[in-house]
């Protein structure tokens, strides 16, 4: 896995170092679409002396080589996803999980924005996951 993670780096001018190795394997490996802090806590066991600065600055670094993707569903959060590819979000307003699903956003068609260039195409719902609507609290 190394060296994917190192060709990669290499092939998007990412200098390759231990830390951004263990924060992209974890981003690779969990598709929870995790925040900074979500990040920092889930690989603080393989890097106990890890600051939230640097954590910010890694995925900054992913985020502007294009191997990571910044969502943003609320206002006030920035989640981190792996996955590239263009996909819808829906986000759980009572669990708070958010999920992917399947969606052909090239084959939308938005007459108002004729003539216009989109550098970025991200369609998010929020609602009820079925598990939430299923356990009552």
């Amino acid at each position: 896995m190394k060296q994917k993670y190192y060709e990669i780096f290499e092939k998007n001018n990412l200098r390759a170092s231990h830390q951004r190795f263990i924060i992209f394997d974890y981003l690779a490996n969990n598709f929870c679409h995790p925040t900074a802090d979500m990040v920092l806590s889930a690989v603080q066991k393989d890097l106990p002396t890890l600051s939230k600065s640097t954590i910010y600055k890694t995925l900054n670094a992913f985020v502007k080589a294009g191997i990571l993707r910044e969502i943003t569903i609320e206002d006030n959060e920035i989640r981190y996803e792996y996955n590239l590819a263009d996909h819808g979000h829906f986000k759980c307003e009572k669990c708070g999980a958010v999920y992917d699903f399947d969606i052909d956003i090239n084959n939308l068609i938005f007459k108002d924005l004729n003539g216009f260039k989109i550098n970025d195409k991200n369609v998010y719902f929020k609602g009820l996951c079925k598990n939430c609507i299923e356990t009552p609290h």
